[in-house]
Parts: C-alpha cells; structure tokens; sequence
C-alpha cells in the first residue's frame, strides 16, 4: 500500500472547499448557492464534515516493492468528470487488472475495519462521521482539530 495523504489540516481543508467553490461560482454565476454548495461538496469535502481534517482519513494506493503505482483505473483524486466515472470504487468499465487491484485494496481495508467512500476508490476512513454511519456505530471516534486550539495550548 501507498498512502497518499492522511490527516489534512482544517484550514487546508477550507481552502479546497473555497477555492472550488469560487471556481464554481465563476463558471455559473447564476446558480443558487445551495447548488454551488452542492457541486462543491462533490470535489472537496465540507470542512465541518470533511473526515481527513479528523485524521480518521487515508488516501492511497498499491504499488510495487520499488513504489510502482498498479493499475487503479483512474488517478487517485481524479473527478468525475475526469475519470468519466472511473474514480468510482465499483465502476465496472476499468480493467480486468484494474478491477483486481481495486478488490485487493478493498479486502485489505475492509478486513482492517475501514469503509471506503464510494465516489472515490482511493479514500478509506475508520473513526469519522461517515464511519460511524456505514459501520453503524453510536458516534465518530475522531473529530475536526482546530489548529488555532493546538496553538493557544502550547503557549
């Protein structure tokens, strides 16, 4: 397994989600902004919601022993639209090998008692919100650190 990305700090978090959103916004400045909020929430995770901001969240892959990436299907953080769907963790138009790797990772992940976020293959999270739901548990283990507490509490 090669990890990605894990835990993302709460600000950086607020700048995907802001900076998409502008983006958003720019290329249909007619739309409401529950829509764009929507759209949004597609591509970056809302930062009250977001799961890597919990540290509850990894992003990764397969490689080879010398760091090789497998044939996943699709890039990791690839959209929708740019994967044509392939960032879907069930998608079925990726390889025979692709769909191979892809069931390895999630025997692996599921085996440790992580859930995979279904729009994107690559996201697995044990101990956030979306956890709890999918594992049917009372509540999330881990929440959202807030850096400026981390900060005030070393000084």
């Amino acid at each position: 397994m090669l990890v990605k990305e894990g835990y993302r700090p709460l600000s950086l978090q607020r700048s995907y989600f802001v900076h998409r959103l502008s983006k958003l916004r720019m290329e249909y400045p007619s739309a409401s902004d529950a829509l764009l909020i929507e759209l949004t929430s597609r591509y970056a995770a809302p930062p009250e919601v977001a799961a890597h901001p919990t540290g509850a969240a990894v992003d990764l892959t397969l490689a080879t022993r010398e760091g090789v990436e497998l044939d996943m299907g699709s890039v990791l953080n690839a959209t929708d639209e740019e994967s044509s769907g392939a960032c879907y963790t069930a998608c079925q138009f990726i390889s025979r090998q692709a769909q191979g790797n892809r069931q390895l990772l999630a025997t692996a992940m599921i085996a440790a008692g992580f859930v995979n976020y279904p729009s994107e293959w690559w996201h697995w999270s044990y101990g956030d919100r979306y956890w709890a739901v999918i594992s049917d548990e009372p509540r999330a283990i881990y929440g959202p650190v807030e850096e400026e507490r981390l900060e005030g509490a070393r000084g």
